[in-house]
């Protein structure tokens, strides 16, 4: 039996309410129903991190959480950080630093030090490789991703 369950979730500023099954993960949910494909789905298992996404705040792999359980929280995803057509600094930074090659860690990079950036606006080079520790790429070898985190950190204000 594949139950559904009502929920109403905050995403990007927009709420949204839906009936959802409870085997459907939340990146599922935002991908599949609300269209937004920014968030990648990597390993399903919540390992590898490209599925990161901000709940109520907080940095999550949006894999492996049921998506009726984000019922009356507010999700923020990749495609809500920029403001209209301009980037946030932290997207400006990934792509001034040569931080992005295939792309597809990425998002959920951008989300894991969005949040920390939040919490520790003014990080060391070994806080940064310590938050970002959580996600798996094959491509950059983390350093221009650590010196884009860096570089946005130099940059931001409380207030973004």
């Amino acid at each position: 039996m594949n139950k559904k369950e009502r929920v109403k979730i905050t995403v990007n500023g927009s709420t949204f309410e839906s009936l959802v099954s409870r085997r459907k993960s939340l990146v599922d949910f935002l991908r599949e129903d609300l269209y937004l494909t920014g968030t990648k789905k990597g390993c399903g298992t919540g390992d590898c991190g490209s599925c990161v996404v901000l709940v109520n705040g907080e940095a999550r792999t949006s894999c492996n959480l049921p998506a009726y359980r984000a019922n009356g929280t507010e999700i923020v995803t990749i495609e809500g950080i920029a403001t209209g057509r301009r980037l946030s600094p932290l997207q400006e930074a990934f792509v001034e630093s040569g931080a992005i090659q295939c792309g597809f860690c990425t998002p959920g990079m951008v989300m894991e030090a969005t949040a920390f950036l939040k919490q520790n606006p003014s990080p060391s080079e070994n806080e940064i490789r310590e938050a970002i520790s959580g996600h798996i790429c094959r491509c950059t070898g983390y350093v221009k991703i650590v010196e884009a985190i860096f570089m946005a950190s130099q940059n931001i204000t409380t207030d973004d």
